[in-house]
Formats: C-alpha cells, sequence, structure tokens
C-alpha cells in the first residue's frame, strides 16, 4: 500500500459514496485508475466493505455507555461475544488488558433502558459484575 492508496482510503473513509472521477480529482489519477487500486484494496483485504452510518437518536437511542465486564475464571472470548451478541443495543464488544475481561459499547433509549439491558447481560453465568461508564457527549468521532 503506497501514500496514493492511503490518501485513496481516507478520501473514501470521509465519504464512501465518492465517485472514482472525484477520488482521482483527489490524488491526480483517472478515474479507471482509480477503481484498479480500489479494486485491488478490496482483494487483499484492505478494504473490508462500504457502510451506512446512522444518527443513533433517529432510532431512539439517546443512551450511549461504555460497559467493563468481569467475569469468573476464565470465561472465553466466544461465550462473551454469545451473552452480549443477542442484546440489541450491544454495538461493539472487546476483550481487553487489565482488570475487566471485556468492555462493550451500548446504545439504549434511556437510562431505564440501559439498565434492563445491563440487569440481562449480568444474568448471564460467568459474568459476575459489570462497570458502566455514562458517556454525556462525543467530542471526537473517526
Amino acid at each position: 500500500m503506497d501514500e496514493i492508496d492511503r490518501r485513496i482510503v481516507a478520501l473514501l473513509r470521509e465519504n464512501a459514496r465518492r465517485s472514482f472521477r472525484d477520488i482521482g480529482n483527489h490524488v491526480h489519477l483517472t478515474a479507471p485508475a482509480v477503481k484498479r487500486r480500489v479494486d485491488r484494496l478490496e482483494a487483499d483485504g484492505v478494504l473490508l466493505g462500504y457502510t451506512a452510518i446512522v444518527d443513533p437518536q433517529a432510532f431512539g437511542w439517546q443512551t450511549e455507555a461504555f460497559v467493563d465486564l468481569y467475569c469468573d475464571g476464565r470465561m472465553p472470548g466466544e461465550a462473551i461475544r454469545r451473552a452480549v451478541a443477542r442484546e440489541p443495543g450491544v454495538v461493539s464488544a472487546h476483550t481487553v488488558a487489565g482488570e475487566a475481561s471485556a468492555m462493550i459499547h451500548v446504545r439504549a433509549t434511556d437510562t431505564k433502558d440501559l439498565e434492563a439491558a445491563l440487569e440481562r447481560i449480568r444474568s448471564t453465568e460467568g459474568i459476575t459484575r459489570t462497570v458502566t461508564e455514562v458517556v454525556l457527549s462525543t467530542l471526537l468521532r473517526r
């Protein structure tokens, strides 16, 4: 991956619907040359896909939190993933280094909805406790 590829990826991250011609104007290549590079980036697994980014509040998700999960013994990551995957408000889940076993990102309609989701997650065998940090405002998102 060279500097032009990096610039193409950056432009697609800003707007994945950007045309090859528009990208080419920014990186000084023709549209077909940009398409070939994008095809190669996809084939090489650099570009994994394209998605629509939605406003969570449009879906009624007003509350956001990051939650540390503490688990019994050696609860494997796959068991943690299964436990949180059935919860619709869980945006992402990660195993982490440190005291906690994992961290999840959760969205909810309000604090009552968040509390109910946390109770369901804590009822999973092997999850012993959670520590929740509610987001007040988002300062940067990339």
